[in-house]
């Protein structure tokens, strides 16, 4: 009876550790800033938003020069005109001013614009390709490990490079 008692405990554990076995998870990890930082097209979307950026910001500097040129002018001329003339031309530079402020705020929004319409096709591509890599491989759980991500140990599987071979670089 004691010998009976204790192979039941015996299989018990044994089927119980085989459980817990099989309910483990397969977990890998992916360090997605670097794979895309490594993407051809985020290279070239990079590359369309800082033209994009350097336009904006060479509208703006002339803008500014011109308000600076007139704001000099018109304070070297403003002990010839009356009070009324240099009340107008301070308001035509207020109004310069907040142009340019305005128009740097369209830019900035015009950027991130054009940023989100390039990055999400590529973010889509990842995330596919990720996908796709994870299933064939048999992970239940792909975990992004770049900084900042909350991982603090990434110690288990790294798929970056097999992603990188299925997205074709």
């Amino acid at each position: 009876m004691k010998h009976l008692k204790t192979l039941v405990i015996a299989v018990v554990i044994a089927v119980g550790s085989m459980s817990f076995a099989n309910a483990q998870t397969k977990v890998a990890h992916i360090f997605v800033d670097k794979l895309m930082s490594e993407m051809p097209e985020m290279k070239a979307a990079e590359a369309e938003i800082q033209k994009l950026g350097k336009s904006y910001e060479a509208d703006i500097r002339s803008t500014y020069q011109e308000l600076q040129n007139k704001a000099k002018l018109y304070e070297n001329e403003a002990a010839g005109k009356t009070d009324e003339e240099n009340a107008k031309r301070a308001q035509e530079i207020q109004g310069m001013q907040a142009n340019i402020q305005q128009a740097q705020q369209v830019a900035a929004q015009e950027i991130e614009k054009k940023k989100m319409e390039l990055l999400e096709p590529i973010l889509k591509k990842v995330n596919d390709a990720i996908q796709k890599v994870g299933k064939d491989k048999g992970f239940d759980y792909v975990l992004d490990a770049s900084a900042g991500s909350g991982i603090i140990l990434a110690d288990g599987a790294d798929i970056t490079a097999d992603v990188r071979t299925a997205l074709g670089f």
